[in-house]
């Protein structure tokens, strides 16, 4: 077989999306003629952790390790936490915090770390891994980010050993949805823009997760891109379909930062509560995540919180058994200015859990495409309040009736399997020229 390394901050025991699309490509990778080598740090801050997914780890995969300094220590000291405390992403916050120092703290990760809190990282592991390159050859190199400073040790790789690289992008860099609030000066804005354009210039294969990504890193460097969607584990689902949750449950699954705090959808509830008694007795809001402090108050506003249930974290085969039992699935999309490219990892397992999704987000966004493509649910754009209301009463009409069902067809082309092979047929071609 051919050899792929992959480096990659994310990998088991780390939970949450981050780690799902990779460990998933090396689970399927041999049976498409390729060996995987992941390289990942020996002591991470994962926001969360979750031990189920080992089982998804290939047998005796390689698995190299290096430690990494993170500055996360002295954030965690400027703001009072604990050692031990998680730092959650994309600036979500459960808590209120000192404003000021946490403005300081945003100001010092942007403008000092650059790319990222991991910059530390960058120089220790391109010594380890040229010196493992030069007694274990590989075929091809391949980063995931973010974070980007992953493929910062890649591209150092790849431009001292010739070997071909894959540049991964799950997220933009220059514009994922937080990146106005890092608070950046002038000279570090241009510092992210250059790195950004030299790893799409000098990748051998750039890999995005849907067709805006792609579109919009061509106005920043223009190539050929690839796009490989995130997508869902067939194997995750084979178990006997479990009983519906005998109430009416909107599941959202994830993260639920600032970005994603969906007003519309609770107007509607609160005003569809108010005026349909079935409705009140039925209703229940399960939230399976982290959710930012805006959004537990914009609930309490609304009246809504004597109907949710909340959950923390779930291991990753909970969360499958969680999403195959909830009545909807609530996809929620960040209403920022790049909500047209975002199609979240969780989307996908949507889609194999067969359950209606209701989802709100930009109506000419790749999710839309894909959720009408598929048939899988019904969308509301951002602030079309009297849609959304219509969407819920559909929903709950056909629950009263016991017909609440999904017929969706033509999911299996975002099987992990499936990307698993279009993704080989990339690293085939960028190592036969």
């Amino acid at each position: 077989m051919k050899k792929a390394l992959i480096i990659s901050y994310y990998w088991p025991p780390s939970g949450g999306a981050g780690v799902q699309r990779w460990l998933k490509f090396a689970k399927y990778l041999r049976g498409f003629g390729w060996e995987p080598v992941i390289y990942c740090p020996e002591n991470p801050e994962y926001p969360e952790t979750d031990l189920s997914l080992f089982k998804d780890i290939p047998d005796s995969l390689e698995v190299l390790k290096y430690p990494i300094w993170e500055p996360y220590i002295f954030y965690k000291k400027l703001l009072g936490q604990k050692k031990d405390d998680k730092i959650n992403a994309a600036f979500l916050s459960e808590k209120k915090k000192n404003k000021f120092l946490e403005g300081l703290s945003v100001w010092i990760r942007g403008n000092l770390f650059i790319p990222d809190a991991r910059t530390f990282w960058i120089k220790p592991s391109v010594k380890f891994l040229r010196k493992y390159l030069q007694h274990h050859p590989m075929d091809v190199i391949i980063s995931t980010g973010p974070p980007h400073s992953t493929h910062m040790i890649a591209m150092q790789l790849a431009m001292q050993s010739g070997i071909p690289w894959l540049a991964d992008f799950r997220d933009p860099w220059t514009n994922i949805d937080f990146y106005k609030d890092l608070r950046l000066t002038s000279w570090a804005d241009k510092k992210h823009h250059r790195l950004e354009r030299k790893v799409l210039r000098t990748a051998n294969a750039v890999s995005v997760i849907s067709r805006t990504m792609a579109d919009d890193f061509s106005r920043i460097f223009n190539r050929r891109y690839e796009v490989i969607t995130n997508g869902f584990d067939s194997a995750d689902t084979e178990s006997p379909e479990p009983e519906p949750d005998s109430k009416f449950s909107i599941a959202h699954i994830g993260t639920l930062a600032s970005s994603r705090n969906p007003e519309t959808l609770w107007k509607a509830l609160e005003e569809l509560v108010s005026i349909h008694n079935d409705l009140a007795k039925d209703l229940e809001i399960k939230l399976v995540g982290s959710v930012d402090l805006t959004v537990t108050s914009a609930i309490d506003d609304h009246g809504l919180s004597r109907f949710v249930k909340k959950v923390s974290y779930l291991p990753h085969d909970e969360v499958v058994a969680c999403q195959r039992k909830s009545q909807v699935l609530l996809l929620i999309i960040n209403n920022t200015p790049n909500s047209k490219m975002i199609l979240t990892g969780k989307f996908f397992e949507y889609l194999a859990a067969r359950r209606p999704i209701l989802c709100l987000g930009p109506e000419d966004g790749d999710a839309a495409r894909i959720l009408g493509e598929t048939h899988s649910g019904l969308l509301a754009g951002f602030g079309d309040l009297e849609k959304m209301k219509s969407h819920i009463l559909h929903f709950y009409e056909a629950y009263k009736k016991g017909t609440l069902v999904i017929r969706s067809r033509e999911i299996e082309q975002y099987s992990r399997k499936a990307l698993t092979q279009k993704l080989a047929l990339v690293l085939d071609g960028i190592t036969a020229k």
